[in-house]
């Protein structure tokens, strides 16, 4: 059997919580330091508070540390490491080798999952056994990637393999972005990504004619991969992770909730090879919709070993769901008319609406009144009749979120048997849960046969099938040596209050992790002779790993050494594929192009053997 993980990200431990509510089956977040999303650190009491509540349904809680660090905080890596750990984490996500040396001098550490973030640049069968050798129990792949190149990691490695479904997408190959270091000395490696390929540049060649002017030409769509988890099931996914470490709560549910029920109609389909990796079913009233929550348009990127249109060069924003054209503007231009693009369009007091004016830069603005297709707002110079509409906030659907009460509930089944010996009877209450953990309390009492049996048995189903916690108990069968005894509520809410007690202890005790065997180690199975500057080696541990590993030499990671001339980026997507400019179909376009933003330049360099573009610096 396979256990199907479905892994959300949080912000916080009231999104995360959000987040199992909906159907998450782990989530991950960031500690206070070494995250990949500075803005998205978090407090050792709020992993504990987290690591109980998703315990009680055996989900899981992975922390991030998936960034470098300098020798100078070794120290304050390897406090943070037990902190998390004592906590009550599952598991820590790891970028930095360094800490596979800390956690390799550990006692106990064997045994504990560490798991190699996609920061790890995880691409190819050779560094997948590499990071396997070195003692890591899962392996989270380079988001650019085919199922035939996630096939071909699957057979080389034994390691749980994670991939990214839902989300934004870095445009460059994972932690080996370094175009945010050197534009500004922010480090995407040390969670400080200034997000340049979301600016706006001109496409110049090398005579200084702009070919493209003021476009996001490094922008990527989302990712949304929800119709083909089975494809990635199929290749040796077991965890399905969303991207969003700094969205709210309302995105979080929604996409959750969406992911979740593709998930569970995955495991109805194929109940003998599929499980679900946590416990609970899911009490919703809302329906989830993708194109209701924040995207930039959605891609299956290189899936299918093809390249596409994956770029949003006009809308690195959210522009919403279309809803229609615009027929009518009143002359004070307060009054707005459209023409649905279906009958089912409803607008609300409040909705959020935007459209591409004629500079094509996305505008917005909030409809103050909406009555049936009219809108009724501040006066919006730009816009004209014809104008395609879109709806980027939809207070309904908002409200039908915050208001739809999402619990995850456990079903159990209670069995109650009594033994009437003498003047005694014992009662002996056993639960069984919907995967089959069970719990068994027992009580003697005087023994007091009922007057009437079948109101006594209408107590005992009423007590007994209530919720306690997570748990939903139903009576199904009361059996004995005789009449039913006659028993006061208060024993009836004692025994369903203990097999309460006692289910939480069994699940907490979760499906169990693949842990790799050798534990952490800092020899492995080095497949190259010179480690470059792409290893992100910036302190002594991390070197040392690959030098005992059989590497001859260790350059040190680009934030220390700023080398001259070296790669800011290489990416499956193209600039020119995506105008239509591909020199290996059209055997043209030698010259060289530039990308220009506020007088810097970086020069792009389309390295076709391998059908892959490089970013350097031009200045």
């Amino acid at each position: 059997m396979t256990y199907l993980e479905l892994l959300a990200p949080a912000r916080d431990c009231n999104i995360g919580i959000a987040a199992i509510d909906c159907g998450a089956d782990a989530v991950y977040l960031a500690g206070p330091n070494f995250g990949a999303r500075q803005a998205a650190g978090n407090e050792i009491e709020d992993i504990r508070k987290l690591c109980s509540y998703a315990h009680r349904f055996g989900a899981r809680v992975f922390v991030t540390m998936n960034t470098i660090f300098y020798d100078t905080e070794t120290g304050q890596v390897n406090e943070m490491m037990d902190s998390i750990r004592e906590a009550g984490a599952d598991a820590i996500i790891v970028q930095d080798l360094g800490i596979i040396s800390l956690a390799s001098q550990k006692k106990g550490w064997k045994d504990f999952p560490l798991h190699a973030s996609t920061q790890c640049a995880i691409r190819t069968p050779e560094q997948a056994a590499f990071l396997e050798s070195l003692g890591f129990s899962r392996l989270i792949l380079e988001r650019e990637l085919s199922l035939e190149q996630i096939r071909s990691i699957r057979n080389a490695t034994g390691c749980e393999l994670e991939f990214f479904v839902h989300g934004a997408l870095c445009v460059c190959y994972s932690g080996q972005c370094y175009l945010s270091e050197h534009l500004s000395g922010r480090s995407a490696n040390r969670g400080a990504c200034i997000q340049a390929c979301r600016s706006k540049y001109d496409l110049v060649d090398e005579t200084g004619k702009v070919l493209v002017r003021d476009k996001a030409l490094l922008s990527l769509k989302d990712f949304n991969l929800i119709g083909r988890l089975e494809d990635l099931a199929e290749e040796g996914i077991s965890s399905f992770k969303i991207e969003g470490r700094l969205k709210g709560e309302s995105y979080v549910r929604n996409v959750v909730r969406a992911y979740s029920e593709a998930l569970d109609r995955l495991v109805e389909a194929h109940p003998e090879k599929y499980a679900r990796a946590s416990y609970g079913k899911i009490i919703s009233s809302f329906k989830p919709d993708l194109e209701k929550t924040f995207n930039r348009g959605y891609t299956e990127l290189f899936l299918d070993a093809t390249k596409g249109k994956w770029a949003c060069p006009d809308a690195t924003k959210f522009i919403g769901e279309k809803v229609g054209t615009v027929v009518r503007i009143s002359p004070d231009r307060t009054r707005i008319v459209i023409k649905p693009i279906h009958n089912e369009i409803r607008l609300s007091n409040g909705d959020g609406f935007s459209f591409i004016g004629n500079s094509s830069r996305i505008e917005g603005f909030r409809a103050d009144v909406c009555n049936g297709l009219e809108i009724k707002c501040k006066p919006i110079a730009s816009l004209t009749v014809g104008t395609v509409l879109y709806r980027n906030n939809s207070t309904s659907f908002e409200k039908e979120i915050a208001s739809s009460g999402t619990v995850r509930r456990i079903a159990v089944s209670v069995n109650i048997r009594y033994k009437i010996d003498g003047h005694s009877v014992t009662l002996t209450a056993t639960a069984l849960t919907e995967d089959s953990r069970s719990a068994s309390v027992s009580e003697t009492i005087e023994y007091n046969p009922t007057r009437d049996e079948r109101r006594m048995e209408e107590l005992y189903r009423n007590q007994i099938g209530k919720s306690v916690s997570e748990f939903e108990f139903s009576l199904c069968s009361i059996e004995g040596n005789g009449t039913i005894p006659f028993v006061s509520t208060s024993l009836l809410n004692g025994l369903r209050r203990h097999l309460a007690e006692s289910l939480s202890r069994e699940m907490a005790i979760a499906h169990p992790l693949y842990v790799n065997g050798s534990g952490p180690r800092i020899a492995g199975d080095c497949h190259e002779g010179n480690i470059d500057y792409k290893a992100n080696c910036a302190n002594s541990l991390s070197r040392e790993v690959y030098l005992s590993s059989g590497a001859e030499s260790v350059s040190d990671a680009f934030e220390k050494s700023h080398l001259k001339g070296a790669e800011l980026m290489r990416s499956k997507y193209c600039i020119r594929h995506e105008l239509g400019m591909c020199a290996r179909k059209k055997k043209s376009g030698s010259s060289k192009l530039y990308l220009r933003n506020n007088g810097r330049l970086l020069e792009l360099v389309f390295d076709c053997t391998s059908c892959e573009m490089v970013v350097k610096a031009a200045d």
